[in-house]
């Protein structure tokens, strides 16, 4: 964990450039460990989003699975099961949200033996909240990265980015299947951003495979709460 309680400024130049595209799902259930499985399954029907910059599929997850995540057992059998609430959520340059929506909406895809079919899409402007959460972070195949490291590596990142650490929270290493192999990731949470800041790490993300989910941010309710336990 990383805490410096700087003060922050709120000056906010980022233009709606990226957004999210919700998209209604109808289906029974998906494997936990579905990342590929959509990847592909998505890239086989919109086929120009696997060169499109700014591209970023977001893992599926049931309600009541958001802030605070735990993912379940995983296993070649675990499932997760939908709602009508469920979503897939896929960020997007807000000129090829019209692309997307057209080609995916309606579509049928298979998550190994799990149909889906896509509904509605419509789109959601990324948030203002300072304080982020990405479920799935990777700067590269190492397996159990030690916490230190993979914040060493998120700040130099960030840093690129002119994006400070002020506030950091990582998680325990997950494991998202490949056909490279496993991809070793861990959850970060940062707060302390500014406005503009926050703003540029949702468009940008962090690490790497951002269409297996990986660095996606996302708001959260915040981590004073989680300082005070430690």
């Amino acid at each position: 964990m990383f805490w410096n309680e700087d003060e922050t400024t709120d000056q906010e130049s980022v233009t709606d450039a990226i957004l999210d595209v919700r998209f209604s799902i109808d289906g029974r259930s998906i494997p936990v460990d579905h990342a590929y499985l959509l990847e592909r399954a998505l890239r086989a029907t919109a086929p120009w989003i696997a060169d499109e910059p700014g591209i970023a599929i977001h893992s599926i997850h049931v309600a009541g699975s958001q802030n605070g995540w735990e993912r379940p057992e995983h296993g070649p059998e675990s499932q997760l099961m939908l709602s009508r609430r469920t979503k897939l959520t896929i960020r997007c340059p807000a000129h090829r949200a019209p692309d997307l929506i057209r080609d995916l909406q309606g579509a049928r895809i298979d998550l190994a033996g799990h149909p889906l079919e896509i509904g509605t899409g419509t789109t959601k402007p990324l948030s203002r909240e300072t304080t982020l959460f990405a479920r799935h972070v990777t700067f590269g195949d190492a397996a159990e990265t030690p916490e230190q490291d993979f914040l060493a590596a998120a700040a130099r990142e960030l840093e690129r980015a002119q994006i400070r650490i002020r506030k950091a929270l990582c998680g325990k290493t997950l494991t998202l299947a490949s056909p490279h192999g496993p991809i070793e990731t861990r959850s970060l949470m940062l707060a302390g951003l500014s406005q503009e800041e926050s703003l540029r790490l949702q468009e940008r993300g962090l690490g790497r495979y951002p269409l297996l989910g990986c660095g996606i941010f996302i708001p959260h309710k915040g981590i004073d709460p989680v300082k005070k336990t430690h």
